[in-house]
């Protein structure tokens, strides 16, 4: 089925760039989804001897399912497919939708159709393979939910290196997860994206057998276009949650300035330049008695503006560039005082490849308020995690993974669990071991020797490594050789064109 539908959009391709046609597929999913949710419902009115309460919309409201006027209805969208006017028909649809429907303000395409100017014959057949979609067919297996999250891994890939970064791959956010434990409380997102980060937590909480109702979602996203992916990603599976009245910058317009999380899950844009003005937010209350972040990198402003949104006893996995380990200036006295502050629990080195938008290993942040006693509250255990307070984990997981989709790396449950694994056990002093080329536990002062350094190869042993190389001078012999073979390229060329000038040629 899956297959079927990418095929399908895939029809639309020449008449629609790849990066606006997951506008139109999902747009139609939730279309189809939201209708038959509808007509389910209707059945159970019908049902129950309540007809003539069929067009009011606080009986569908009532039970999470969102109220449709007639042309909003995929039966009535279907059975026009074949007219020249169905791009208007599906436009005034999805307006209608979100007016009738207070919780989806914001968050489906407006004029979006008619705009694209589709070939009418392949946006017919996108119509009819989404059609034989059973939404409803199997309720455990999340049918829409599944085909939503394939279709955004798809798009990813599609549209690969510079783009794509609505999506952060399943398997990161599912190891984020299963480290951080986002069981119960609030969760909040920065930068969102298209809200992978909230299902994940979700289905987590669901395959704990903990209740979805403990969790309240926060989040913010500048992009439009997936701040409406976003809204549309939740309101497919039954999950509210903030995300700001509007789409908007993080930090030019923070749209949760009160909060106190007790979970964060985040992947910010890497090395994000320029992203503050020179004068702008250099006494922002973010900061809270660190450094003002560098303007010429956000890696740090994004870390600052997650400890200043963790409660007291708060938790934040994220993902940054591998940079933001060893960084000199601000960045240095930043993270000398976030390591001195007992903020920094685990750094955790990720495979290249994971991406879709980068080739590089990346790396996984844990931040936790309250190292020396942390407890998290699950359904028939209470977990109490008396941590090694001025300690941090170094994890390198860059040989482990499994290949996906020939050129990328992904995680399968084993990894997971296995990872997730180690730094519980790391947390609570229980089968905790330091392993050579895996994971090292650092005491602060060995941090502290190291400079503040927060790279795990300096901490975790590699046994292939010959320990009498000095890696830094090595690396500085090498970038000088190959700054010389460049000088002879460019010396080589130089006299080249000489030789054909005196021969009486110009190149």
């Amino acid at each position: 089925m899956e297959e079927t539908l990418w095929d399908s959009a895939n029809k639309l391709r020449g008449t629609v760039e790849s990066s606006e046609y997951k506008h139109v597929v999902l747009a139609l999913i939730f279309l189809k989804f939201s209708s038959d949710k509808f007509e389910e419902r209707r059945k159970e009115l019908i049902a129950e001897g309540k007809e003539k309460y069929l067009e009011m919309d606080a009986f569908y409201t009532m039970k999470n399912v969102f109220f449709l006027e007639e042309i909003s209805r995929w039966t009535y969208i279907i059975t026009r497919s074949k007219q020249d006017d169905i791009a208007l028909i599906i436009d005034s649809a999805l307006h209608l939708v979100e007016k009738k429907n207070p919780s989806l303000k914001g968050a489906l395409p407006d004029n979006y159709f008619s705009r694209l100017n589709m070939d009418v014959s392949k946006l017919a057949a996108l119509l009819d393979t989404i059609n034989n979609i059973d939404t409803l067919k199997d309720e455990g297996q999340d049918i829409v939910g599944r085909v939503y999250e394939y279709f955004l891994s798809k798009f990813a890939l599609a549209e690969g290196k510079g783009k794509g970064e609505f999506y952060t791959p399943k398997s990161i956010v599912n190891l984020i997860a299963e480290m951080i434990e986002p069981f119960k409380g609030k969760i909040y997102d920065p930068a969102c994206g298209s809200g992978g980060m909230f299902v994940q937590s979700m289905k987590f909480i669901k395959n704990h057998s903990g209740n979805t109702k403990d969790i309240s979602i926060y989040g913010q996203e500048y992009t439009a276009t997936t701040y409406k992916l976003a809204k549309m990603n939740l309101a497919i599976r039954g999950i509210s949650g903030n995300l700001g009245d509007v789409p908007a910058d993080t930090f030019g317009k923070d749209q949760h300035k009160d909060l106190k999380a007790d979970y964060i899950m985040a992947n910010p844009p890497f090395n994000q330049k320029d992203w503050r003005a020179s004068d702008e937010l250099t006494d922002d209350p973010r900061w809270n008695g660190y450094e003002t972040p560098p303007k010429s990198n956000a890696n740090y402003a994004w870390i600052l503006n997650m400890v200043s949104k963790l409660s007291q006893n708060g938790v934040a996995g994220f993902i940054l560039a591998n940079g933001a380990l060893s960084g000199g200036g601000e960045e240095y006295k930043i993270r000398r005082q976030l390591i001195e502050n007992n903020l920094v629990e685990a750094i955790v080195i990720l495979p290249r490849n994971m991406f879709y938008t980068t080739d590089i290993s990346v790396t996984l942040w844990i931040l936790n308020q309250n190292k020396s006693e942390h407890k998290v509250e699950l359904p028939k255990e209470t977990r109490n995690y008396r941590m090694r307070e001025e300690e941090i984990l170094f994890m390198d997981l860059r040989q482990e993974g499994e290949p996906f989709e020939k050129k990328f790396t992904q995680f399968n449950e084993e990894h997971i669990q296995k990872f997730a694994a180690t730094y519980h056990d790391w947390q609570q002093n229980t089968d905790f071991e330091s392993i050579a080329e895996y994971c090292y536990g650092a005491t602060k002062a060995e941090v502290i020797a190291k400079d503040y350094s927060l790279v795990p190869s300096k901490y975790i042993e590699f046994v292939n490594r010959d320990e009498n190389i000095d890696f830094d001078s090595k690396m500085q012999g090498l970038q000088n050789e190959f700054r010389g073979l460049l000088k002879q390229e460019e010396q080589s060329k130089t006299d080249l064109l000489k030789v054909f000038k005196e021969l009486g040629y110009e190149l």
